[in-house]
């Protein structure tokens, strides 16, 4: 088993995609229906709610909005990153904190609120 993807599903392909653009300085390829990102390790896709209700056939607003999950990423540097991000002025959930189990990490909302977490490991 090899793992392939997250996919966001949303009302807003294209302001979605041109967020995680800037956060992760990569092009999306595809439309405003579908489009990926490829970054180290993993590719997010991000998929109109819409199309995705058509295509499956089921009520995505029946199932989303848990918030039981994080996207993470490693990062060399969480402060550096972190200045990056306060001039995108993207919604903090947290600021740069250093962890019991060795890892210093910031998280953050994506405009539909998805949690994306920074972390470098640390020692």
């Amino acid at each position: 088993m090899k793992f392939s993807n997250i996919c966001i599903i949303t009302e807003n392909v294209s302001g979605l995609a041109r967020f995680y653009e800037a956060v992760f300085q990569t092009k999306a390829e595809g439309d405003d229906i579908h489009c990926a990102l490829s970054t180290d390790g993993a590719v997010i896709t991000i998929y109109s709610k819409k199309a995705a209700e058509n295509d499956m056939s089921f009520n995505f607003s029946e199932y989303w909005g848990s918030g039981n999950f994080t996207i993470g990423y490693n990062v060399d540097d969480v402060d550096e990153e972190y200045e990056r991000l306060k001039t995108m002025k993207v919604d903090f959930v947290t600021t740069p904190t250093t962890w019991p189990w060795g890892a210093r990490s910031v998280h953050f909302r994506d405009p539909d609120g998805n949690i994306i977490s920074f972390r470098s490991l640390l020692g």
